[in-house]
């Protein structure tokens, strides 16, 4: 017995898309306004600066000859294939899970867009204090983060009720 898409968590796609479109025009803007390497300061602990990332989150794996690349992108599309068959099999009703998957398949997305078009991720946003520098990051990168914490606090909250109902 199929299910109704609108009945299913894959309703919330919309939210990923959203997070795919600003990621990659904002990492379109950086490209056509920056220089690689060029910095905007716009407040005392934050600035833009124009980078690319060869490897995962902190640089992980960057200098490794870039078989990297495919390793990453491998991971990121296994990831978004997992989480929208999570998505099909959890309730449209469970707005807080469907939300962080919707987000971190819209991160993972627009980081693996970049990796499979240019072979690097477009980082920009640089927070600091004096000279010591947070590793460079995207928006895609935000939504990522923000979803993973969003499935975190939600595992905590969430009802055995709830999980059997879903399948989980």
């Amino acid at each position: 017995m199929s299910k109704s898409t609108g009945a299913t968590g894959l309703r919330w796609l919309w939210l990923a898309l959203v997070i795919l479109v600003v990621d990659l025009g904002t990492k379109q803007w950086v490209m056509t306004h920056f220089q690689l390497g060029e910095s905007l300061p716009l407040i005392p602990f934050f600035s833009f600066t124009y980078a690319h990332n060869y490897g995962a989150a902190f640089s992980f794996l960057a200098d490794k000859g870039g078989w990297q690349r495919w390793f990453f992108a491998l991971i990121a599309f296994a990831v978004i294939i997992s989480l929208l068959v999570i998505m099909y099999r959890t309730r449209a009703s469970q707005k807080a899970a469907n939300i962080a998957y919707a987000l971190i398949i819209g991160g993972a997305i627009g980081n693996l867009s970049d990796r499979l078009i240019h072979g690097y991720v477009i980082d920009f946003m640089d927070f600091f204090i004096g000279n010591w520098h947070y590793p460079t990051f995207n928006l895609a990168d935000c939504a990522i983060v923000i979803g993973a914490f969003l499935v975190v606090v939600e595992s905590f909250f969430s009802s055995p009720d709830k999980k059997t109902a879903s399948g989980e």
